[in-house]
């Protein structure tokens, strides 16, 4: 009797998302994320709120604007955005994406322009060209009412719960990917976002308005919960692979079996996020360590880019028809290192330029009627 060798040759296919996809999925949940952070002070008009407002809104406003700009660069071709619009498709959502995500912008820019209107209108009546150009950009000076500004911050609210849901599933639909696919993905995306959003904004406190301990205060809470959140979210996806309960988390734990470098992250992981909860608990305890909550700020930063790293970019060095792992290296180039500081760079100006020309440290529209 003959044997037969047969070789099944399986192809090894290419990265579908570049680091812009990251820098992208990271400035989207901090702009949403720090949109949140705005309600109590702004759309409630609690005035103990008001400074986290302040600053929340401005992290709102240069993520918003940033992150469109990776989103395009992560198309491979920035121009054939267009072919979203021109190819509708209800059961995609990135489709969907395409058509949320303008009119969150939209809106966003409405609602932070009511709230620092008041304040370029004071600017405008000051000589030089940066008072002209705040009696341009606020339009007169008719008084808007306060129900506009609230009914601009519900409307960015919606579109933001949009992109939350539109940002999770699209990566948590794939099924090809059991370490994507999950319904924990997408809460996990925001509870990141969260603890992004409230690290940024302790640190723009630090830098830019003389680190108000109340905001301190305020945005450590918020890591604090968040991240607490998160601890119960990851135990329940490992609870689901060990018990076998979800067949995706189980086959997700089989792709990294006997994986030396992913346990590595796993205990990485769980030790700065370790590390950043006492933090907040021990600043929190210790009104004196108030001042240096800049750390646990940029610790948190930290954590919600590196979660979207190795979500979005290391994930897609598990082999999906094969056994193993591929190999993935950071170019310098565009679609990779220059990419990632250049996104980076592009919010550090956006913020700059926004702190030159608007007055947003002043008070906020929503004390007024």
């Amino acid at each position: 009797m003959n044997s037969m060798a047969i070789e099944v040759l399986t192809p090894r296919y290419g990265i579908a998302w570049y680091p812009w996809a990251v820098q992208y999925f990271f400035m989207i949940a901090v702009s949403y994320s720090a949109l949140l952070l705005t309600v109590p002070g702004l759309i409630f008009g609690k005035k103990n709120y008001q400074p986290l407002a302040k600053v929340a809104l401005l992290v709102t406003v240069t993520c918003t604007l940033v992150g469109p700009v990776a989103l395009l660069a992560d198309l491979h071709q920035p121009l054939r955005f267009w072919h979203f619009y021109a190819n509708l498709n209800t059961q995609s959502w990135m489709s969907i994406g395409s058509l949320l995500l303008p009119l969150y912008l939209v809106m966003v820019l409405a609602y932070a322009w009511l709230a620092w209107r008041p304040a370029m209108q004071e600017q405008a009546q000051e000589p030089g060209w940066i008072g002209k150009l705040s009696g341009w950009i606020s339009m007169g000076s008719w008084q808007a009412p306060r129900w506009m500004l609230v009914l601009a911050g519900l409307g960015a609210l919606a579109f933001a719960f949009g992109i939350m849901l539109y940002t999770g599933a699209e990566v948590a639909i794939l099924k090809s990917r059991p370490l994507w696919h999950t319904n924990w993905l997408p809460v996990m995306f925001v509870l990141t976002g969260l603890v992004a959003a409230s690290g940024l904004v302790v640190l723009i406190n630090r830098l830019m308005t003389g680190n108000d301990e109340e905001i301190n205060r305020q945005g450590l809470k918020v890591i604090f919960v968040s991240m607490a959140l998160a601890a119960i979210v990851a135990a329940l996806w490992v609870s689901e692979g060990i018990t076998g309960f979800s067949p995706s988390v189980e086959a997700a734990f089989e792709s990294l079996q006997g994986n030396a470098e992913w346990r590595l992250v796993a205990i990485y992981g769980l030790a700065v996020g370790i590390v950043l909860t006492l933090a907040t608990i021990a600043m929190l305890r210790r009104p004196g360590w108030m001042t240096r909550a800049w750390i646990a700020g940029l610790l948190a930063v930290h954590i919600g880019w590196t979660f979207r790293w190795m979500v979005l970019m290391e994930v897609q060095t598990v082999a999906k028809n094969t056994s193993g792992y591929y190999q993935y290296a950071v170019e310098a180039g565009s679609s990779g290192l220059l990419g990632i500081v250049g996104t980076f760079g592009l919010w550090l100006a956006a913020l700059l330029i926004i702190d030159i020309l608007v007055p947003w440290k002043k008070g906020l529209q929503a004390g007024s009627h």
